[in-house]
């Protein structure tokens, strides 16, 4: 738990460690330390130091703050946030260069969620992991943003069975009407 003064680590309920928090100038913060924090209280990472430290070392990229302005925009300033802190905890799993390209694909498709960043990372890794062939092939089109339903069921063969019917539920309507009429017909004066 990360309080004003201390950091106290535990490991499930059992206390570990209880250190001082020092914040002096010559210390490099890690943004990536402080992702879970800034989920809770994403109204605190635009003005965060590690924030400003992780754009001097490159890992925060102007494609990021292109997309981080669109999704506020789009979003509002609190979810906008929340959104990019969502993308960058993405980066855990999907290397920088990808969620970069993932980014910079869906801002070119005005898709400001987290989801859309990551379906275009993933195309983009895709595309990385695909043999180079020896003649250069011109990059696919990224800029459109296609849905997962549409792409699974594309990879789907077709339907040839019958439309469902409901005749033989109608039945069980037209008996129950017969066995209500005579109770209803018998209650009127």
């Amino acid at each position: 738990m990360l309080h004003a003064s201390e950091l106290v680590v535990y490991d499930g309920r059992q206390e570990v460690a209880r250190h001082e928090r020092l914040i002096p100038k010559g210390t490099r913060l890690d943004l990536e330390h402080y992702l879970e924090a800034l989920v809770r209280k994403p109204g605190a990472f635009p003005g965060a130091t590690t924030l400003e430290q992780a754009r001097s070392a490159g890992k925060f990229t102007p494609v990021h703050d292109a997309w981080w302005e669109a999704a506020k925009a789009a979003h509002g300033e609190r979810d906008g946030n929340r959104a990019l802190i969502e993308v960058l905890l993405m980066g855990r799993h999907v290397p920088h260069e990808h969620l970069v390209a993932g980014l910079a694909s869906a801002v070119r498709a005005c898709a400001l969620t987290s989801d859309a960043v990551a379906l275009e990372a993933r195309k983009a890794a895709e595309a990385d992991e695909v043999a180079a062939p020896a003649v250069p092939v011109a990059e696919p089109d990224r800029a459109n943003v296609t849905s997962l339903t549409e792409r699974r069921l594309a990879q789907l063969p077709p339907d040839t069975r019958p439309l469902p019917s409901v005749a033989a539920y109608d039945q069980l309507l037209r008996a129950r009407q017969r066995a209500d009429r005579p109770a209803v017909q018998g209650e009127m004066p």
